[in-house]
Parts: C-alpha cells; structure tokens; sequence
C-alpha cells in the first residue's frame, strides 16, 4: 500500500495525495451481497434538516459486510480484497468452505488466497477470529464484540486496533485506540490484528469538488454570520468570540463539557477514560 500524488499543474491538484489503490483486485462487487442505499440529505421523515453538510454526492451501493461469525467453525479463503465506500477499512470477498460467499472487514497485510478461520480457539495469526479468552495479553485485535453474540462492534475503523492487556475472571481489560482502558467479556470475539488501510490519515483530497462528491456540503463560521444565526455573529471586522466558552449556533456548549450520562449502565466497564492530547 502507497500514497500516491500528483504534479501540481493545478491549484487543486499542488497537495493533492491519496491511496494508491492499484494493489486492489480488479472486480466488481459480488452482486449478491450488494443493497441499494437511499440518500437523505440530512433530513428526516418529516422532511426537516436534522444533520446538515450533507446532500448530494455520488450514488453508492451497500455492501452487506459480515461482523459476526457467519462461518463459526470453518475456514474461508480470501478471494477479493475491495475498496468498500460505506467505511473506511477495505473489505474482502471470501468463499467458506461450504461454497457461501460474504464480506468481511479486511485485516492488515492480507493477501488474495489466504485463509481466515472462526472458532472459539483457531490458529494464532492475522484476520483469525476467535474468543478473547483465548487471544495471548498483548496482542492487537479488532472487531470486537461488547457483549457475546452482539456482533463486533469496536475497533472497526481504517488503522484502528485494541490491545489486550489483560485477563480477570470474566473480563478481559482493552485498550481502546482512544486510549480509554475498559473491560469486555472474555466470552466475546475478536479478530487478530489491525483493521486495514491505516495510511488513510495521510489522505489530503486537494480541493473542495472531492468533498462534494464524497456527500458533504460547505460548512460557513459562525463568526461570519448575523448575530440572529449564530452566538459569535455581528461585530466590526474580524471580531472575537465573545463568549467564555465555545458554543454551537443554538447555544449548546462544545467544549469541554462532559457528554456521556453519568447513569449510563455500561460506566462500571470503564476503567480509565480517554486521555486527552493537549494542542500544540
């Protein structure tokens, strides 16, 4: 995998650098497992804008991807590796040993032909899934599932992984990629490894044509606009924020200020929160 650029012949083009992506298989999608994707806009039912930068954009397909253990007991073949527009992480294409076809998240480094295995306790290496209990303290996982039989749920994003730290009785304690510290039932599955493509955060998409397409409309400051629109609106020139703590357009605090429900009955699995980077 390689990040590939582009001569600057133009100003859209001068920074413009993303995935190479000429090691992917050169296939279309297994048409079975594809699912038509219905644009909002942001809106809902009602018509009414409930999440806005959103709207337009190239017409995608869904790829129904398999996070659970489909083939549990059996081993699979990797057929494709395939760029998936829903999410981040690649995903491949793999043919179980009963001849059923499906698509799961694709681990990193692996190759066209290699074989996955899910079972309770398989072979100790990359894309293998099985029982946390099972999976030696120290090794990166992904996919993981926050309670038995859920389905993975963790660590699913492009690059991302946890670590497993350790194993106490009933849980076995994960260090999230936020870097919180949490325990998870060590009757849960995860997949070994890291989940593919982690040099996506070297992506710079150049110009602002690559964002429409991708569904997301400008996004204006809230300093440019009339005081009615927002709380840092009006003023002569470029004025401050003027308020003590920053605030969204209808008033709500952003920063700062803790959002997670103090009564939220999964708390007692946390066992430190997310350590937060300071801003150079």
């Amino acid at each position: 995998m390689a990040i590939k650029t582009a001569k600057p012949k133009t100003p859209g083009r001068r920074h413009y650098q993303v995935i190479d992506y000429s090691f992917l298989s050169k296939t279309g999608p297994y048409k079975p497992l594809l699912s038509s994707k219905k644009k909002t806009g942001g809106r809902n039912n009602r018509g009414r804008i409930t999440m806005r930068h959103q709207g337009g954009g190239a017409k995608q397909m869904y790829r129904l991807v398999e996070f659970g253990q489909g083939f549990l007991g059996q081993k699979a073949r990797v057929e494709t590796i395939e760029y998936d527009p829903n999410r981040t992480a690649f995903i491949c294409l793999v043919v179980v040993e009963n001849g059923k076809r499906c698509y799961i998240l694709a681990p990193a480094n692996v190759k066209v032909g290699d074989t996955i295995e899910i079972a309770e306790k398989t072979e100790f290496k990359p894309g293998n899934r099985m029982k946390l209990k099972n999976i030696p303290v120290g090794t990166q996982v992904h996919n993981i599932e926050l309670r038995p039989g859920q389905k993975g749920r963790l660590a699913r994003s492009a690059g991302s992984f946890a670590v497993v730290m350790a194993h106490e009785g009933k849980y076995a304690t994960l260090k999230m990629p936020s870097s919180e510290i949490r325990k998870v039932s060590v009757e849960s599955f995860a997949s070994i490894g890291q989940v593919s493509n982690f040099e996506r955060r070297l992506i710079s998409w150049g110009k602002a044509g690559r964002s429409r397409l991708r569904g997301i409309r400008p996004t204006v400051r809230g300093k440019v606009m009339n005081p009615r629109d927002h709380p840092y609106g009006g003023g002569e020139g470029k004025t401050t924020r003027g308020t003590k703590r920053p605030k969204d357009k209808w008033g709500n605090i952003t920063g700062g200020k803790k959002t997670r429900n103090k009564k939220k009955w999964s708390s007692k699995f946390i066992m430190q929160r997310r350590i937060k980077t300071k801003k150079s």
